[in-house]
């Protein structure tokens, strides 16, 4: 029996400026495979520029068919990208964590949370202060981090990738913000075997 996937979130997941296929949950199905595991066509809800709320809101006015088994969750960029404390943040995040649980079958061993990747090192932030953004990505992460320890959530972080700018691959997408589907890449080789093992894999 084929597997059912849902991510969520914004900008990133659903891949702005790449291809479909280069969307990271995409490639990540793709990527599992090798370890046995097969996928339906992910469903993604997820909009360039949502900010927690927002995807709140959009998951209440969707179609979904829970349970899934897997479901994943990137949100928060845009918080922080608009100016919003990052204790403000955490209410709403827990409350997309509680939705993510009970998509997954009330099952936390099933969600996972990726942290946010740090836009202030991309071509798109030249002139801005990319040392607050860091700062300010970093606290958001670790709010992240907090809230899925305390709901024995699988928390991956990869916000070093992003801002390994010597990788050797075009880390940005055409638009100079976003990633590329080469960056992705990068992103699922760290997720995929740390998501297989939620399977017993």
């Amino acid at each position: 029996m084929q597997l059912t996937y849902l991510a969520l979130g914004d900008s990133y997941t659903i891949g702005e400026s790449v291809p479909e296929g280069g969307r990271w949950p995409v490639q990540l199905t793709e990527s599992l495979k090798h370890w046995g595991l097969s996928f339906k066509p992910v469903q993604i809800i997820a909009k360039t520029g949502w900010t927690t709320d927002e995807l709140a809101d959009a998951i209440d006015t969707s179609t979904v068919s829970p349970p899934y088994s897997l479901v994943s969750l990137l949100i928060g960029v845009n918080n922080q990208y608009r100016g919003r404390p990052a204790d403000g943040f955490r209410e709403e995040f827990r409350d997309l964590l509680d939705k993510a649980i009970q998509f997954a079958g009330n099952d936390p061993g099933r969600v996972f949370v990726v942290s946010i990747p740090d836009w202030g090192v991309s071509p798109f932030a030249s002139g801005r202060d990319r040392n607050k953004i860091a700062r300010e990505i970093d606290e958001y992460n670790r709010v992240k981090n907090e809230e899925c320890i305390k709901k024995g959530i699988l928390f991956i972080n990869i916000t070093d990738i992003s801002r390994n700018i010597e990788t050797g691959v075009e880390l940005f997408a055409s638009d100079g913000l976003h990633p590329s589907d080469e960056q992705y890449k990068l992103w699922v080789d760290r997720i995929s075997p740390q998501v297989q093992k939620l399977f017993g894999k």
